[in-house]
């Protein structure tokens, strides 16, 4: 994969000293007005926005059981010492940097700079109220200010979309220069835009449960607009190299994983389950089985000897999702780690950059597959669709719920398809599915024909939303931030797989804040739990377990 991070990067030292002239009393780490260079500072922020994103999409996942939570019960998934990280990047690393930015950007006239800035402040700041609730923002970067007080989840929203409608009147304008280094959309403006109207759509969509009649009304202004993201060339992802060391930048769970000694992260055995069930055409690209037979030694796998917990219904998943080589774990499993990191199913090529699963059995190593050459899907096509889907059945906006669903589903086989036709397993998957008499079109078409029967079937508004919010949800592989979200919101897929332990406490509705702010800022006041919800998501505490 040609990657211009990977340009970037052996290039950035130069940039860095030839543009900046440091006072003896400048702190050389210290990015400012008088000591930045524009171009530096915009692929800066870029490069941390993708750390943004992995870091508060990790939790989302293991919460929504697309990941293994590795703790017992809900107030031990999400620790407050385990998100200072999540806070610096937002706080001193990305929200600073747009700061100094945008008043250079737009004293040049550099208004793609400012409208990216804006753009991605936005979606930072929606991400935090998302998972903190009430977080700092009118007091958060003022230097003189040591405490700042936290802002309204609500008021940060609204803020959210002034910046958003700045950031496209921007992209609008005539601009002295775009971007010199586009990591998202290599100089296209108008995806640009794209992508600013579907953060709309997403913050829209989840104000919708407290703001019915301005969502409809906004949404349906977006919708006759035309400007959101709608194919696969639109879609904003952040797009990983290869490169081991100097720098590494591999996606982040491709670097976790594929070693001599394998490890990283758990899958979800419910998630694999359910995929494998419904003769899903994406899980060979998903996941990645160094077996493809399962383990009997109660060594690697002790729950095959264990009875299914009684709290469990016929239909969950537990222990083993099906006998050949899906190995993961079940939801908030805490039990030690054996010696199973070469066996245990991997991420595979999308979005991770790993391996295609052609039945090989063969472990993870170095350098296979696409060598960490993987995206973060942070706003595709197919999102839009489902999220337009929902809005109709929910809101009654423009458009048809079974169209926008049908749509949906084949947008996102059609991104995970040329995703992985495109990288370096290419070749390799093609040869495979010829010698199996696999045709990917057939496969699609037998997937959806079976989702738009169920979704005819369905007999309730709520039952055809379930629908909706579970394609959404096997669409959305690799995006915790948006399943999150989608379970807030709907209380859907209604079909989780429970905890192991009967008793895990109540579902997290907002995090705690991290040790960081509440250690250091005096106005700031830790939650006493993790059940408090964020502005918009005013669901009883029973849709969730």
């Amino acid at each position: 994969m040609i990657n211009k991070f990977i340009k970037y990067l052996f290039v950035l030292s130069a940039i860095l000293v030839s543009s900046c002239k440091l006072d003896l009393l400048d702190n050389p780490n210290a990015v400012t007005t008088g000591n930045t260079d524009i171009n530096y500072l915009a692929s800066q922020i870029q490069i941390s926005y993708s750390g943004h994103f992995n870091q508060l999409s990790d939790p989302g996942m293991r919460l929504t059981r697309m990941l293994n939570a590795g703790a017992a019960i809900y107030d031990n998934a999400v620790t407050p010492g385990g998100l200072d990280g999540t806070w610096n990047t937002a706080y001193a690393g990305i929200l600073n940097d747009i700061k100094t930015l945008i008043p250079l950007a737009e004293k040049g006239e550099f208004f793609v700079h400012s409208g990216m800035a804006r753009f991605l402040r936005a979606s930072v700041m929606v991400n935090l109220v998302d998972a903190f609730g009430d977080v700092p923002y009118s007091e958060a970067l003022d230097a003189s200010n040591f405490n700042p007080k936290t802002d309204g989840g609500a008021s940060i929203y609204t803020a959210a979309l002034a910046d958003v409608d700045k950031a496209i009147e921007n992209f609008g304008a005539k601009s002295k220069s775009g971007l010199t280094t586009d990591l998202y959309y290599s100089g296209n403006v108008d995806n640009w835009i794209r992508a600013a109207n579907t953060l709309k759509l997403k913050i829209l969509l989840n104000k919708r449960l407290i703001d019915a009649a301005g969502s409809r009304t906004a949404i349906n202004s977006l919708i006759a607009g035309g400007k959101l993201i709608s194919s696969t060339s639109q879609n904003f992802t952040f797009k990983f190299g290869i490169n081991q060391v100097n720098p590494d930048n591999r996606h982040p769970r491709y670097a976790g994983q594929y070693s001599s000694t394998g490890g990283g992260d758990y899958q979800s055995n419910a998630y694999m389950g359910s995929m494998y069930d419904k003769k899903d055409p994406r899980i060979r690209s998903y996941f990645y089985r160094q077996v493809i037979v399962n383990s009997k030694d109660v060594n690697e796998i002790r729950c095959i000897t264990n009875q299914k917990p009684n709290h469990y219904a016929a239909t969950d998943y537990y222990c083993l999702p099906t006998n050949v080589g899906y190995w993961g774990r079940d939801h908030l499993s805490n039990e030690g780690i054996p010696p199973d990191g070469l066996r245990r199913t991997a991420w595979g090529l999308y979005p991770a950059g790993g391996q295609y699963d052609n039945d090989n059995g063969k472990p993870v190593a170095l350098v296979t597959g696409a060598a960490g050459a993987g995206i973060h899907p942070i706003l595709m096509s197919s999102f839009t669709d489902f999220m337009l889907a929902e809005s109709a059945i929910t809101l009654g906006t423009t458009g048809d719920a079974k169209t926008l669903l049908e749509s949906a589903v084949r947008k996102s086989m059609t991104d995970v398809r040329t995703f992985i036709l495109a990288s370096a397993e290419g070749g390799k998957i093609a040869t495979f599915e010829a010698a199996n008499n696999i045709v990917w079109a057939n496969e699609v078409n037998n997937y959806v024909t079976a989702v738009l029967s169920a979704y005819s079937s369905a007999t309730s508004d709520a039952d055809r939303l379930n629908i909706v919010a579970t394609e959404y949800y096997f669409a959305l592989y690799g995006n915790g931030i948006e399943s999150y979200n989608l379970y807030r919101r709907t209380g859907m897929p209604k079909n989780l797989q429970p905890a192991l332990d009967p008793n895990p406490g109540a579902f997290i509705r907002s995090f705690y804040y991290p040790t960081s702010f509440v250690s250091r800022n005096a106005n700031a006041k830790q939650k006493a739990n993790m059940t408090s919800p964020v502005f918009w998501d005013n669901n009883p505490a029973t849709l969730f377990k």
